[in-house]
């Protein structure tokens, strides 16, 4: 797993070059915004379990046909799975958000998640809209905490949704 500061090392150092002002830009913005990553990820783990909740709330409500009956959340044991995995989206989305880079969600989440999804049948556009709702709750959440500019909550969040969305095509 990386952070932003690590993968800017390594990609300056795999070309053998000395910083420039876009290193030194991208190392500033990283620092500026430590410790409103802190306070988010503060924000996140305070009420993590209810935010999944409520996000699984949402999710059912807007399409109610995953919790009827041949519905993929359908029976307890599936739709504690579908929380289980809100909840996994959101632990890695947070490291992610602190580390202020998304390799830990290609390592860790990402590999092999669509191939896993289409061999057990769950459908990734579900999938991918109770990420985007999860991301909005914890958008709000971070806000309420006294952070003003929540818009490094969306890296982590859009970067999963993305690769899922692509790879479902």
């Amino acid at each position: 797993m990386r952070d932003a500061v690590t993968s800017l090392i390594k990609n300056y150092d795999l070309a053998g070059r000395y910083f420039d002002r876009n290193a030194i830009d991208s190392l500033k913005s990283y620092f500026d915004s430590g410790t409103a990553r802190v306070q988010a990820a503060a924000a996140i783990n305070t009420n993590a379990a209810a935010l999944v909740k409520q996000a699984g709330l949402k999710l059912f409500e807007e399409l109610p046909e995953l919790i009827r009956p041949g519905g993929n959340a359908y029976t307890t044991r599936r739709y504690a799975a579908c929380l289980r995995d809100m909840d996994y989206y959101l632990r890695y989305a947070t490291y992610a958000l602190v580390a202020g880079n998304t390799n830990v969600l290609d390592e860790r989440v990402l590999q092999g998640l669509r191939e896993t999804y289409n061999s057990l049948g769950v459908p990734i556009g579900p999938t991918v809209r109770g990420i985007q709702i999860l991301k909005d709750l914890i958008k709000e959440q971070v806000a309420t905490a006294g952070v003003v500019n929540t818009t490094f909550v969306d890296e982590p969040f859009d970067h999963i949704t993305r690769e899922l969305s692509e790879q479902d095509i």
